[in-house]
């Protein structure tokens, strides 16, 4: 990834509206802010969310607290917990995401 034309800034992520996705089951809140072709988010899902499709996206993920888990449509499965993070690149590995308790992420994509 090259970052062009984006001047130093700060985000107050206390500011930033909330919208609201549903899942199959469950919700997300995102906080989002949108710098050019990159989008940065905070996305808080609800307890029992699971996602209502399979992501292309590409993603670089950090797990700011609960925990995640990411399966991915090979079949592998992965478990982030606070601290913890993954990356994937544009069409790699569809992925979908659930949670039990729920979590909170920051995602750059």
């Amino acid at each position: 990834m090259k970052i062009t034309d984006l001047p130093f800034g700060v985000t107050d992520w206390q500011s930033v509206e909330k919208t609201t996705h549903k899942g199959e089951s469950g919700f997300a809140y995102w906080q989002t802010k949108q710098f050019g072709d990159i989008r940065v988010r905070i996305v808080t899902y609800s307890a029992g969310y699971l996602a209502d499709h399979w992501c292309t996206k590409g993603h670089i993920l950090f797990c700011m607290s609960g925990e995640l888990k990411t399966v991915l449509k090979d079949g592998r499965t992965f478990v982030l917990s606070a601290g913890m993070s993954y990356q994937v690149a544009d069409d790699a590995e569809p992925h979908r995401s659930s949670t039990t308790e729920g979590a909170t992420l920051f995602i750059v994509d």
